[in-house]
């Protein structure tokens, strides 16, 4: 297989927005109880990182109200055309690369990122361009896989239609590593926090073992990434399909990589 960079699964596919969904009822209400915890509140200004979906921006506009601010950023913006509400903070949409590019604004109580940075090639550098947009008091947030914590779609592996899973999973392993996507990363949150200059630093661990969620979000995956599986060699057409028509059911537990959730505070 040859080298490549960027971005695996491109935002622009039709099964992203699938992904999308599915993220969003599996993290959605861990994420925002976690924000909750840190007192968002109406008024705040909030910068969200690489939405790719609506759903943890309306959610943030429905708690900072018409006195708040979102600002939502992406460098593609596609699946945020439609944000909007009529109880809802003012919302900015944005184009914007948090790998390359400065920040969009400064003095935010609150910059938050979801499965972003673990795609980016410099991502100590991201994190640090985020930390410094934060006001004093005001929180970092940032949400990453770790799948070397935890790297089978089956923990529990029975069966072939398990070891299937776990060996495609092996294959999309593979194809992260080949872009450059550090699969321990979740794990380090908490050390660059703190080098960021951040304090009251805290992380904990989402881990779904199983639901219908976890078993679209699987096959949204897998399709999404299905020519590249073939063209690798990591598996077969033939064991695509079969692997596809086992998550049609209920009798597979399929599960996530662990998502680490990191906060801390900047200092007054």
């Amino acid at each position: 297989m040859t080298s490549e960079t960027g971005y695996l699964l491109d935002n622009r596919q039709r099964e992203a927005g699938r992904r999308f969904d599915a993220l969003a009822e599996l993290f959605d209400p861990w994420t925002l109880d976690h924000l909750d915890r840190l007192g968002l509140a109406p008024g705040w200004r909030c910068w969200e990182v690489g939405a790719g979906g609506p759903s943890v921006p309306t959610a943030l506009a429905e708690r900072t109200g018409p006195t708040g601010q979102v600002l939502v950023t992406d460098i593609d913006t596609s699946w945020l055309t439609e944000l909007s509400g009529p109880a809802a903070a003012p919302i900015e949409v944005r184009r914007h690369d948090v790998a390359s590019d400065e920040p969009p604004g400064d003095g935010f109580d609150l910059v938050h990122a979801r499965l972003v940075l673990v795609h980016l090639p410099d991502r100590a550098e991201a994190l640090r361009r985020m930390a410094e947009a934060v006001r004093p008091g005001g929180w970092l947030v940032v949400e990453d896989a770790d799948p070397a914590l935890q790297p089978l779609a089956c923990p529990d592996e029975r069966g072939p239609a398990e070891e299937l899973a776990n060996r495609i999973r092996r294959g999309f392993r593979a194809l992260l590593a080949e872009r450059g996507v550090d699969l321990a990363f979740g794990r380090t949150l908490p050390a660059l926090l703190r080098g960021a200059g951040l304090h009251d630093v805290r992380a904990e661990g989402c881990f779904p073992l199983t639901s219908p969620a976890c078993r679209e979000l699987e096959a949204a995956t897998v399709r999404q990434l299905r020519g590249r599986l073939v063209a690798g060699d990591l598996a077969t057409e033939e064991e695509i399909e079969r692997h596809l028509d086992h998550l049609r059911g209920e009798g597979m537990d399929v599960t996530t990589a662990p998502l680490i959730t990191c906060w801390g505070r900047r200092p007054h």
